[in-house]
């Protein structure tokens, strides 16, 4: 029994991580690479092992860095199943075929510009259809229920635990018994944080002898998620009175509904007055009818709310745009708004347009309300918050950051290193033979590292991409 670190090792995108049992190859999660657009291309193309030989995909949540990948994965020649949750898979019925058109939309505008200097063209990683062909390998299973994976027998069973994270995510753990004790396998997913919007608090998955550990936040700590409603409402406030947009980055499922849920829910209670709100993506619109489709996974204050009668998804000022004619109409709106778009990170779709038409005006306003990965956009915006007239690239342009870039990390749907620690305490430390620590970047994973060390965990790993382990 082995494992290999094929992503996310070392860094917080394209979330693979292959496991060999009894001779059958596992994966945990098929996400895409993101950042340098040439180097993610490549990365994300040229898998690290034969999809042919994948047994299974096991999927802890819909979000791209997780799931963007499973359609190449098929086109390469994966027939297997692809278990998830519920709500994870028709999440994924949208945003894999998002991608999918984002990517051909963008490489199109992208490959015009290149044309005319003469440059090599790009061609999207996959198209619309390959995203239609991998739905069919779907299979769901609710959380807390143990099921068997196909062809694998009875002596391997895998179980969904909630993360928390995103709607249906989870944490994932597989066990094996070929006599004697069983090995549990566990791996956080995404790990979610308490007292968030919407969603219920992450489940422990119960003591496991190897765990795989998110680390985004290893060695950060953010404001408590109690702060979010001031910090908002302090920042509105301030855009408002400039007479400025406030142009927000976001990822279409999770961060997008949490942020009209705390928008709505102030509106409402009259500490915020109305202005307009529009929902720039065809993606975030078709998400958030899932998340009512999904209850299930409702903590009980949102359930109160709903009770109350309040469309906790959005008052008469909140605006779902689909069609591109009317996001471009945006660009010309003169009235003070906040414009939601994604991709949360700024690598592609409508957000790109709509910082490159209002990054440079100081009355705007770019708030940050999710992680951004290196080499991203959204990580250049991150430094040009505490920098003058910093310089940034959209679509090969440059531009100048004029407008105030906010940063809200209340809003973070990633556990910090202290509430990674208080979920890793309920663990048998000695139990756990290796605890490998992924999705995340240096120096995060060695202060997480070093913070584990110091309450009693041993065996920590840090992986490299690319780097195999033995688990006894």
């Amino acid at each position: 029994m082995k494992i290999k670190f094929c992503g996310a090792a070392k860094t917080v995108t394209g979330s693979q991580h292959l496991l060999e049992i009894n001779g059958k190859k596992i994966l945990l999660d098929c996400g895409l690479q993101q950042g340098k657009r040439e180097e993610s291309y490549d990365i994300n193309k040229n898998f690290m092992f034969d999809p042919s030989e994948i047994h299974c995909v096991i999927l802890s949540h819909a979000h791209i860095d997780h799931a963007g990948n499973l359609p190449m994965l098929a086109a390469k020649g994966f027939r297997g199943f692809i278990y998830s949750t519920p709500a994870t898979r028709d999440l994924c019925s949208l945003m894999l075929l998002d991608s999918a058109y984002v990517q051909e939309k963008d490489i199109e505008f992208v490959n015009k510009r290149r044309a005319k200097k003469n440059q090599p063209l790009f061609k999207p990683l996959y198209t619309v259809e390959d995203a239609k062909n991998v739905l069919t390998q779907f299979r769901t299973v609710s959380y807390e229920k143990p099921f068997g994976i196909n062809g694998l027998g009875s002596d391997i069973t895998a179980m969904f635990y909630d993360a928390g994270h995103i709607l249906g995510s989870a944490q994932i753990v597989l066990e094996l018994r070929n006599g004697g004790n069983p090995i549990r396998i566990g791996f956080t997913g995404d790990l979610g944080r308490k007292e968030l919007p919407i969603l219920k608090d992450p489940s422990f998955m119960g003591n496991v002898d190897y765990l795989l550990c998110e680390s985004t936040y290893g060695g950060l700590y953010h404001e408590p998620a109690s702060s979010i409603e001031q910090s908002l409402l302090e920042t509105i406030d301030e855009a408002l009175k400039r007479n400025g947009k406030i142009i927000v980055p976001s990822f279409s499922v999770g961060r997008t509904q949490e942020l009209i849920y705390e928008i709505t829910k102030m509106n409402a209670s009259g500490k915020l007055p109305k202005f307009q709100v529009y929902v720039d993506s065809p993606l975030s619109v078709n998400a958030t009818a899932i998340f009512k489709l999904h209850p299930e996974c409702f903590d009980e204050e949102t359930f109160e709310l709903i009770a109350s009668g309040i469309d906790v998804f959005g008052l008469d000022n909140v605006k779902y745009i689909k069609e591109v004619t009317e996001s471009k109409k945006l660009n010309s709106t003169k009235k003070p708004c906040m414009i939601i778009s994604a991709s949360g990170m700024c690598e592609a779709g409508r957000i790109l347009h709509h910082l490159a038409n209002n990054v440079g005006n100081p009355k705007n306003t770019i708030m940050i309300i999710g992680y951004m990965a290196e080499n991203t956009l959204g990580r250049q915006l991150i430094k040009a918050s505490d920098k003058q007239n910093y310089k940034v690239k959209i679509f090969g342009e440059e531009h100048t950051v004029k407008a105030r870039v906010k940063i809200l990390n209340a809003f973070s749907a990633h556990a910090d290193s202290g509430e990674t620690l208080d979920y890793l305490k309920q663990f048998d430390k000695e139990r756990i033979k290796k605890l490998f620590l992924v999705h995340g970047e240096s120096p995060q994973q060695d202060n997480l590292k070093t913070i584990l060390n110091s309450n009693g965990f041993k065996n920590i790993e840090i992986p490299s991409r690319g780097q195999e382990f033995e688990l006894n």
